[in-house]
């Protein structure tokens, strides 16, 4: 759609602006509207703002065919009578101009210029105000900002037009003053020189009031430009915890650039005005107080542009937690990167800034740092040219003062270290073109601690300063932090999944997340949660923080189930009751995964069975953490788990992923078994297996690993002995003999056990190369081994004897199974001890 047909659309407001602008216009509105279509078409920005004088003459002749071909048109149709009298009354104006091509070209860029600016202001009022009647496109800011720029710049290249004939008219009054001072009584001299110095005046006046507009579109540029800062500083606090930023400083320093480059412009042509009066000055000379004015509105936007101008691109980080800025730790590196948006640096001058923390008094009470490492960063006009005015500090390293006296400086102050606010400052002096300015800037506020344990309850306060304060200066802040609406905490939540891991929380898990912060019954979004509710309290009482609980499971994902979390594959935030809702009204043998609500940074599976009586029965298993993903994935553990039932026939009970999709089909993508033909060869291949046991009579039955061949067999080359051993990733002897350590004992639970199952041929020949050493202890029972299933009764088992006289398990463990004590069957009493073998817990039945 043109641009024209466009304006006839807008509302009254903006209808009156488009009439005022024409009625003050040489070129009347109905020979605008008439040849809409071609002066659209046509380049008058190159033919006003250019040097070609060609250009512009073609197309100023160009313009007077058209308007001739117009006219003749108009002649054969009576109803276009006015219209033909203006195109002919127009085609005279044009060619009366002084300047003809070049103030023709002229006046229409500006026009254009202000009707797109009319048309920018009604779009976007119209969309502050939501009215979806508007079908055009949108133009942004960004179009109405640059279109400043470039009406600017043809002000400024009228200007300095102006400032040319103004020097040559002074010079031709200096001319005739010579003149008439060498015969004073020429009358006709005298007269001449006033009137000339009448041209002079006035041409001053026309200067200064060119500058005066100048200055005004100046003004409303900055005042566009500020705000854009502000928005992207705005933006940069809420990325810092995990929000996404749209777009860099490119753009910004773009504008502030062309902004600072016409004030300076400007500034030397004031320069040479207030030169201009000093050569020539007389009764109420315009320039002497004017220019004067003008250069100290001038200077005010510039140092509005350069202090403003001058930010931290990139907050303090450390290399080792990328995800996790503002946060610093004493002898550790840390990088800053600041950046001036006005690029303009003379070419024989470098740029020094300096790094500096905690000048702001606000500090007092709060431990001292001292930067270690140089704290200067020396900006070359060779690389100031090639990549901007860009201060990167990449080996910033911070260490605390002493309190006086040997140790560590203290904390005196009623905050915790991890609410302790620092700022980072940064100045630089700038020099350009006479100008100097000392220019300062500050880093979002930091929390340094001294181990990286601290790492967790730091960014916690990072994460509370930077959604609610209001002043990204108040170091203070945790001396009376404010409550957190949960209509800021729930997005910064997602924002943490999201920015670490690839996908953020969907309602329904900010729901349970809700419902554990609030309670159930609190139902507003105006619902507040205080910082200690946040970080210290209990939830539930007795276990850990909400943070604690939050960070860990966050870490557990990040490290073991990343995949798994962004492919939609965990339910992950759903409350027990609501798994048993829906888990009750699916098939047998559906599951879900869920974190533990309880355990520090676990991940369960439940899964249902419908019983003949109709009796629900929801089954979960003991949480797994990190240290069992380390070695046993999630995936391999839905994929071989085993559940034993009375007859002791294993099978896997996890058939569905919840609603209703094929456990291999929903996890096939991430089966990685890799088979080396050579090995299989040589050895029986084995895999680490759960297996629950449902009877309730072998619950102190110990954890076993029981070689078990698979249905599918290898051949043996001839000659070969066939040994039982592990591959690499699972050396077993080194973990029998050092004990199998698996914690302290738990209360007695139906438990699972990890079973060793060797992949390949039956009656394996072990030999003594392979045998299992138990730990002394005299007082150690041999405990039987259960009788095997119906499809494995063919093997031959008298040579894996050894398993059952060699190794005892009472000499591996003599405190007894850790998995089999002190359990009872409550709705999951998860409790974690760390080993490396421990894997998963006790299967839960449910009263439905």
């Amino acid at each position: 759609m043109a641009q024209w047909e466009m304006l006839q659309n807008l509302d009254n407001p903006f209808q009156d602006q488009l009439h005022q602008l024409y009625s003050d216009s040489l070129l009347p509105v109905d020979i605008r509207q008439h040849l809409a279509v071609w002066i659209e078409d046509q380049n008058w920005q190159e033919a006003a703002l250019g040097n070609d004088d060609s250009k512009v003459n073609m197309l100023f002749f160009h313009f007077l065919d058209q308007l001739k071909y117009e006219c003749g048109r108009c002649g054969q149709d009576p109803e276009c009578f006015l219209l033909q009298h203006n195109l002919r009354k127009f085609y005279r104006d044009i060619q009366a101009l002084p300047q003809g091509p070049t103030q023709l070209a002229e006046m229409i860029f500006n026009l254009l210029l202000e009707e797109k600016r009319i048309l920018t202001q009604a779009q976007r009022a119209q969309l502050e105000q939501g009215d979806p009647a508007l079908k055009t496109p949108v133009e942004s800011q960004q179009d109405e900002i640059e279109s400043r720029i470039l009406e600017l710049k043809a002000m400024m290249e009228r200007l300095v037009k102006s400032i040319s004939q103004l020097k040559d008219q002074q010079d031709v009054f200096c001319f005739r003053y010579k003149i008439q001072a060498q015969d004073p009584h020429q009358m006709r001299q005298h007269q001449l020189l006033q009137e000339t110095l009448n041209e002079l005046d006035r041409r001053r006046k026309e200067v200064l009031d060119a500058t005066k507009a100048l200055l005004g579109r100046l003004t409303t540029l900055i005042e566009l430009l500020l705000p854009k800062l502000e928005e992207w500083k705005a933006q940069q606090q809420k990325a810092c915890i995990g929000a996404p930023q749209e777009g860099g400083l490119e753009q910004l320093e773009k504008w502030f650039t062309a902004g600072a480059k016409l004030l300076f412009h400007l500034r030397q042509l004031l320069e040479e005005l207030k030169g201009l009066s000093h050569l020539v000055s007389y009764q109420d000379d315009p320039l002497t107080a004017g220019v004067n004015l003008r250069k100290a509105q001038v200077l005010e936007l510039l140092q509005r542009l350069l202090h403003r101008g001058f930010v931290v691109e990139t907050q303090p980080c450390m290399p080792q937690t990328p995800h996790r800025p503002l946060i610093l730790k004493t002898g550790s590196k840390f990088t800053i990167r600041t950046r001036l948006l006005v690029r303009l640096q003379e070419g024989n001058e470098s740029l020094t800034a300096e790094v500096s923390i905690d000048k702001n008094p606000q500090s007092q009470g709060f431990r001292k740092f001292n930067i270690l490492t140089s704290n200067q960063k020396t900006l070359t006009p060779e690389k100031g040219q090639s990549q901007g005015l860009i201060w990167d500090f990449g080996y910033l390293t911070l260490v605390e003062q002493r309190s006086g006296g040997p140790g560590k400086g203290c904390n005196k102050g009623m905050l915790g270290v991890t609410e302790e606010l620092h700022i980072i400052s940064i100045t630089v002096k700038y020099t350009y073109q006479g100008l100097k300015e000392e220019l300062k800037t500050d880093t979002l506020p930091v929390v340094i601690i001294s181990n990286m344990n601290q790492v967790s309850i730091a960014w916690a306060s990072v994460l509370w300063f930077n959604l609610l304060s209001s002043n990204p200066q108040n170091q203070q802040f945790f001396s009376s932090p404010p409550m957190a609406p949960w209509s800021l905490l729930g997005p910064a939540l997602s924002w943490q999944f999201s920015s670490y891991v690839g996908r953020g929380l969907d309602p329904d898990q900010l729901s349970m997340l809700r419902n554990k912060l609030f309670g159930q019954n609190s139902r507003t979004e105006g619902a507040l949660l205080s910082w200690a509710d946040f970080t210290k309290r209990e939830s539930p009482p007795g276990k850990l923080p909400f943070w604690t609980w939050l960070d860990k499971i966050l870490e557990l994902v990040h490290d073991h189930l990343k995949d798994l979390w962004n492919d939609g594959r965990i339910m992950g935030f759903v409350s027990r009751s609501k798994e048993r809702r829906l888990l009750k009204k699916t098939i047998s043998g559906t599951f879900l995964l869920r974190f533990s609500e309880t355990s520090e940074g676990g991940i369960t599976c439940s899964w249902v069975e419908h019983q003949d009586d109709d009796k629900v029965l929801i089954n979960s298993l003991q949480p797994f953490t990190k240290e069992v993903l380390q070695s046993l994935p999630l995936t391999k553990i839905i994929r071989h788990y085993q559940l034993l039932t009375e007859e002791n026939i294993p099978e896997n009970p996890l058939c569905f992923l919840y609603p209703r999709i094929p456990r291999d089909e929903a996890f096939g993508c991430y089966y990685q078994e890799k088979v080396n033909l050579e090995e299989r060869r040589k050895y029986l291949k084995h895999r680490l297996i759960v297996v629950s046991n449902r009877q309730v009579d072998e619950l102190q039955q110990p954890l076993e690993l029981k070689p078990e061949p698979e249905a599918e067999s290898l051949e043996l080359e001839t000659g070969l002995d066939p040994l039982l051993q592990q591959e690499p990733c699972l050396e077993l002897e080194p973990l029998l003999a050092a004990g199998l350590d698996l914690g302290p004992p738990l209360e007695p639970m139906l438990e699972p056990t990890l079973d060793m199952v060797p992949q390949g041929v039956s009656e394996p020949d072990l030999g003594p190369e392979l045998r299992l050493e138990p730990l002394p202890d005299p007082a150690s029972q041999a405990v039987p081994e259960p009788d095997l299933p119906h499809d494995l009764r063919h093997l031959n088992t008298e040579e894996m004897e050894i398993f059952r006289n060699s190794m005892k398990i009472e000499e591996i463990m003599p405190n007894g199974d850790p998995l089999l004590a002190g359990q009872n069957i409550m709705d999951e009493a998860y409790v974690f001890h760390s080993s490396h073998f421990y894997t998963d817990g006790p299967l839960i039945p449910s009263d439905y």
